[in-house]
Formats: C-alpha cells, sequence, structure tokens
C-alpha cells in the first residue's frame, strides 16, 4: 500500500481549484491510488451549514473575527470527520482548501493578528496538517474575469472586492517564503496545462505515491 497523503489546493477566487481536484481525481483513480476529494468549509453536515453562512447569505454581514470562528468550526468537524478517518483508512485526501486559506483571507485579507489566527487553527485541527499545499497563483483581477466569463455567482466572500483578493495573493506569496511544504504554481495556461504542472509536482514529492507504476 502506497503511503497516503493530504494534498490541498489553495489559491484566490478563480484560480481553478475546483476544476484541478476534479482532474486530479480523475488520475488518481486511473493509477488505481485510494483517495478522497472534498472542499472547505464543507465536507461535513455542520461543515456545508456552515459553508451557507459563510458564503450563500447574501447581504449578510459579519465582523472579520465570527467568520474567522466560523471557518474554524467548520474545520474542526472537517479534520475529525473527513480527514482523519480517511488518512486512518490509507487514502489520500486532495482538499479544496484548509488552513492556509485562513491565514491568507481572514489573517491578511481581513487584517486580523496572525499569530493568533495560528493558535486558534492549531486547537481546531489538532495538530493535522498537509503534507503539501499547491497554491494556484493568479493575478486577483485575472480570476475575477474567469468567473465572470463563466457566469459565476459571486459569494459573499468574493463580493469583497479586488483590493482584499490582492491581499489575499500576497498573502498566500508570503506564507509559501521558506516553507517547503508551501509550492506556488502558475494558474494560467489552459487546464491540462495547470494540470501537468500539479501532477508534476506531485510525482515529484511524493514518487512513492504518485509516480507512474510500471507497465
Amino acid at each position: 500500500m502506497t503511503p497516503p497523503r493530504f494534498i490541498v489546493l489553495e489559491g484566490v477566487e478563480g484560480s481553478g481549484k475546483s476544476t484541478q481536484i476534479r482532474l486530479l481525481s480523475a488520475w488518481l483513480a486511473g493509477m488505481e491510488v485510494p483517495h478522497t476529494s472534498t472542499r472547505e468549509p464543507g465536507g461535513t453536515a455542520v461543515g456545508e451549514a456552515i459553508r451557507g453562512v459563510l458564503l450563500d447569505r447574501d447581504g449578510l454581514e459579519m465582523p472579520a473575527e465570527t467568520e474567522l470562528m466560523l471557518m474554524l468550526a467548520a474545520r474542526a468537524a472537517f479534520v475529525r470527520e473527513v480527514v482523519s478517518p480517511a488518512l486512518a483508512r490509507g487514502e489520500t485526501v486532495l482538499a479544496d482548501r484548509f488552513d492556509l486559506s485562513t491565514f491568507a483571507y481572514q489573517g491578511f485579507g481581513r487584517g486580523l493578528d496572525l499569530e493568533q489566527v495560528k493558535q486558534m487553527n492549531a486547537f481546531a485541527t489538532g495538530g493535522v496538517e498537509p503534507d503539501l499545499y499547491l497554491v494556484l497563483d493568479l493575478p486577483a483581477e485575472e480570476g475575477t474575469q474567469r468567473q465572470a466569463r463563466d457566469g459565476k455567482t459571486l459569494d459573499r466572500i468574493e463580493k469583497a472586492g479586488t483590493g482584499f483578493l490582492q491581499r489575499v495573493r500576497e498573502g498566500y506569496r508570503v506564507l509559501s517564503e521558506g516553507e517547503g511544504r508551501v509550492q506556488v504554481v502558475n494558474a494560467r495556461g489552459t487546464p491540462e496545462e495547470v494540470h501537468a504542472r500539479l501532477r508534476g509536482l506531485l510525482q515529484g514529492n511524493f514518487p512513492e505515491t504518485f509516480g507512474i507504476p510500471a507497465v
């Protein structure tokens, strides 16, 4: 059995995370690598309910601190009900967002104290950490243009504006500096081109899990 890995895709809105999760899942299925694909906030009954409050309640305003604590409440269930059980079963976990999003969005984007955010997050996760974060990097305005072209209805956080999303993008860049578990990936190009970049990084970092089997 190959070692299971916890892999997270991160990035600003419109960077293509959901598409890449689907492509990676299909790739792993083709190699018969057992895995779970999921998203955050969400992935559990309580997480999806919190997601609805955080993202889908148009016009609902809340303090940044409230937003943070809702995110962390969803994460506590996500780790205990989805991530830890899947890893224990020997399954690799592919997640659309995890705690790096919180550091970038609520820390850099909303301006909350980053060290305090990290301390609160550690309580929510119980120490569970991804093996690798793949940050899909794209200028905020390009992500917004992609969403408009695709006809996407913006959620509450996406409506925070380009300035907010630019701070988030810069946050991801700062968080990646000197952190080997965070790798920034160019999100420009076709979905297939970006997928090839991600696949190469996974195979390079964890060949025992993602290497192509010998024929």
